[in-house]
């Protein structure tokens, strides 16, 4: 879907600016320029796409139905699932929780689909199976998804909406308010969408500064970060080898296809599969350019929350795969 990204960065690096594709700094700036454009342009459409769709769903029916109707964790599960279809590193899944939160769909839900989207898609199962084999692969897709559920339903238990930064709170009322304009002059689309442009771009403006930090970030770590800079932590024989690795992957970004050939050359030097994958999962799953675009919309209270209870259930997993593989 983004190959023609990938050409724009490859051609501004490596014939505008002339650097060697060998090089530190080739790498991370290509990495910057295609993460920038591709997560810029799904902010926009994601935001635009989810202004038009606000502007007619029934933000405090869903809330009410939510919160009358039992539905046993299975909203939880549907958008773990949802995240196994989009495939969205954990900084591009980021504009999407940002549209799930303004539509009023309860904060432990987002958090399952923010978990779940960066570590099962298409592209990592296809690559899993190639590099791993079918029932590996399965395992990991379960865990994948009962690891955004049950992290989802835990953070939701914490009633952590206090937590979430004054702006997101001002995009919440102003969506309900500008829903209950469109209803009572009863607008047609053509009418409404001024307002959600401008709203578009009013939240752009708002998270523009943090996703170029953020990506920063993440392309100077994909630059010059040695691929076996962490294998020495990870041996068989460390008890604390999970925790670890699953700690010390965590500042770290790529997407899956970038990291799963990584977590191949551990396992194939001798280290647990298990915690291989864990390293992986943390990676992918979390990262530090992720909690600098989360900062605009969460607290560092709720950031630090969030990032704690999903690096646990990362290192459960971890423990679980070991035994199991």
């Amino acid at each position: 879907m983004f190959d023609w990204i990938q050409s724009i960065a490859d051609w501004f690096v490596y014939d505008v600016v002339n650097l060697n594709k060998e090089q530190h700094l080739a790498e991370a700036l290509n990495f910057f320029i295609y993460d920038t454009i591709k997560i810029l342009l799904l902010l926009f459409v994601i935001i635009f796409f989810m202004g038009v769709v606000n502007s007619y769903f029934p933000i405090d029916k869903v809330k009410n139905y939510l919160s009358r109707n039992k539905l046993y964790g299975l909203e939880y599960l549907m958008a773990s699932l949802f995240g196994v279809v989009t495939p969205f590193c954990s900084c591009s899944s980021v504009p999407l929780f940002i549209g799930f939160v303004r539509g009023g769909i309860p904060l432990g839900v987002t958090f399952a689909f923010l978990i779940t989207s960066p570590l099962v898609n298409e592209v990592a199962i296809g690559l899993f199976v190639g590099l791993f084999g079918l029932k590996t692969t399965i395992i990991y897709i379960v865990s994948g998804i009962l690891l955004g559920t049950i992290s989802g339903v835990i953070l939701q238990k914490l009633k952590l909406e206090s937590y979430l930064t004054p702006w997101v709170k001002d995009i919440l009322a102003n969506a309900q308010k500008e829903q209950d304009t469109f209803i009572a002059e009863k607008q047609t689309l053509k009418q409404r969408l001024p307002v959600i442009w401008a709203e578009v771009l009013n939240i752009l403006k708002g998270i523009i500064p943090y996703v170029i930090i953020g990506i920063a970030i993440g392309g100077l770590m994909h630059g010059y970060i040695p691929e076996g800079f962490f294998e020495k932590y990870m041996a068989k024989d460390n008890l604390f080898a999970v925790p670890i690795a699953t700690i010390l992957a965590v500042p770290m970004y790529s997407n899956a296809s970038g990291i799963l050939p990584v977590a191949q050359v551990l396992v194939a030097k001798g280290i647990p599969l298990g915690t291989a994958i864990a390293f992986m999962m943390g990676v992918v799953g979390l990262s530090l350019p992720e909690a600098m675009l989360l900062k605009k919309v969460m607290s560092l209270k709720l950031i630090g929350i969030f990032f704690g209870v999903v690096t646990l259930c990362i290192i459960i997993s971890g423990y679980v795969f070991n035994i199991i593989l």
